[in-house]
């Protein structure tokens, strides 16, 4: 091994700092790079924290009963995920889905990785592909010189798509004389401002989308396609008139109190910080430009005095070509000793990067100790998002996934009805014989299945 660490990790994103982790707790030595902090930067971050969350704070459906993404949280908490364990301790109001107080819960990853013996963290750019074991968790803004050397080593192009940032308002500004509080169907507790509109009101709006000043492209940025799953608001509104209501604007289950009706359409605001001073813009992300965002969101009935902490932005992430790319454990196949893991590999979200991050590091901690881990079964969350990852897409059209009820083996002989329920009852019963069956030394922070539950903050 390298002198002073048994393995590299490059990125201290979900995915690095997650990686780090499981491998610090099951006795290795681990070198943690991160850029920031020693020279480098990215366009969309704003401070040196580690697992910096840039474009939400959500970490979507914590249903671990119907919702493929809130089985992920479950598997991951009976994995003794790092990122869970503070995700849970710093959760804010968010109806069902599991939102968190994005300043705390960074602090608080920087600082457990911080007091690990077993990882050194090194504020430092990596500019080449390591020459020993590492795990390249570099995220979607990898530094172009390191972004060069993965390209010449594995002799494809990295994909590439842009991303959009939503912005954050001051909840004091809000007129709460015309918003009101409540969650879609009332599910979950009043955890959302929303802002309704008129038809009127919703033209007017839609128009001004159409018509607001955009963010430039740079010449090698004009044929980047968006990914679906973060869609500008602006180019939404360009894929028709009604595009908005049937997506972030939905109406649908929210009873203005003031008229007993469902609006023409709704802007809502999820709560960002512990404190409740700063509320996101759901499903707001733009590339227009500031002065445009500014002049056009307040239009917006209750936001005509909003006051904004972030504006939105946009920023061209990458990823590399997974199926075609990585083995069924991660490993570079060009160049055995590398692993990939989080949204470089082209799993989409903050949950999924983090958990491809968790499977890194066990099957690099299996591997330095000798031995062989296998996947976990394809008919769990974790199993089914690593196999879209390493084979299970086509690789000739690979684009960025969240993780999904699609993404698994069918359920044979039930009813549309019963089919999410048999997914995750499936999905239990498959790690919790995984689980059994590991090595030992992959168990490090495993609980039982049963347990793995959200912890209260």
């Amino acid at each position: 091994m390298t002198a002073g660490f048994d393995i590299h990790i490059i990125g201290g994103g979900l995915a690095g700092s997650e990686a780090a982790w499981q491998l610090a707790e099951a006795g290795l030595r681990v070198r943690l790079s991160e850029m920031r902090g020693g020279g480098g930067s990215t366009p969309a971050h704003e401070t040196d924290a580690l697992a910096e969350m840039v474009c939400s704070n959500s970490f979507r459906s914590d249903d671990a009963d119907n919702n493929a993404v809130g089985l992920l949280h479950q598997e991951m908490r009976a994995l003794g995920s790092l990122i869970m364990r503070c995700a849970d301790r710093h959760r804010v109001p968010a109806g069902s889905a599991l939102a968190v107080d994005r300043t705390a819960f960074a602090q608080e990853v920087t600082g457990v990785i911080g007091s690990q013996r077993n990882i050194m963290v090194v504020r430092e750019r990596v500019d080449a592909l390591p020459d020993h074991p590492a795990i390249v968790a570099t995220g979607p803004l990898t530094g172009s010189n390191l972004a060069d050397a993965i390209a010449a080593e594995t002799g494809q192009d990295a994909l590439a798509f842009f991303d959009a940032i939503a912005p954050i308002v001051h909840r004091d500004s809000i007129d709460m004389d015309v918003a009101w509080m409540a969650a879609r169907w009332d599910k979950g507790g009043k955890d959302y401002v929303n802002c309704p509109m008129t038809k009127e009101q919703y033209l007017a709006f839609h128009q001004g989308l159409l018509d607001g000043e955009k963010t430039d492209f740079r010449e090698w940025e004009k044929d980047t396609p968006y990914f679906e799953g973060c869609m500008p608001i602006e180019v939404m509104a360009e894929r028709g008139v009604d595009t908005l209501r049937f997506g972030p604007m939905k109406p649908v289950g929210l009873d203005n109190p003031r008229t007993g009706r469902w609006p023409h359409a709704v802007v809502q605001l999820r709560q960002d910080n512990a404190l409740g001073t700063l509320w996101n813009m759901v499903g707001f992300q733009t590339k227009l430009k500031h002065g445009e965002q500014v002049r056009l969101f307040r239009t917006i009935p209750g936001l005509e005095n909003a006051e904004f902490a972030r504006l939105g932005g946009l920023h061209r992430n990458t990823f590399i070509n997974s199926p075609k790319l990585l083995d069924e454990t991660l490993r570079l196949r060009a160049a055995p000793h590398i692993r990939f893991a989080g949204q470089i590999t082209g799993c989409e979200g903050y949950v999924e990067s983090a958990a491809i991050g968790l499977l890194a590091g066990r099957f690099a901690a299996a591997e330095l100790a000798g031995r062989t881990l296998a996947p976990p079964p394809l008919t769990t969350a974790l199993g089914a998002l690593l196999c879209h990852i390493t084979g299970g897409a086509a690789a000739d059209n690979y684009q960025p996934m969240n993780v999904n009820f699609g993404l698994f083996p069918p359920v044979e002989g039930k009813r549309k009805a019963d089919r999410k329920a048999a997914y995750t009852a499936r999905a239990r019963e498959a790690l919790a014989t995984w689980l059994n069956n590991i090595v030992p030394s992959a168990q490090a922070g495993v609980l039982a299945i049963e347990d793995a539950e959200p912890v209260s903050a």
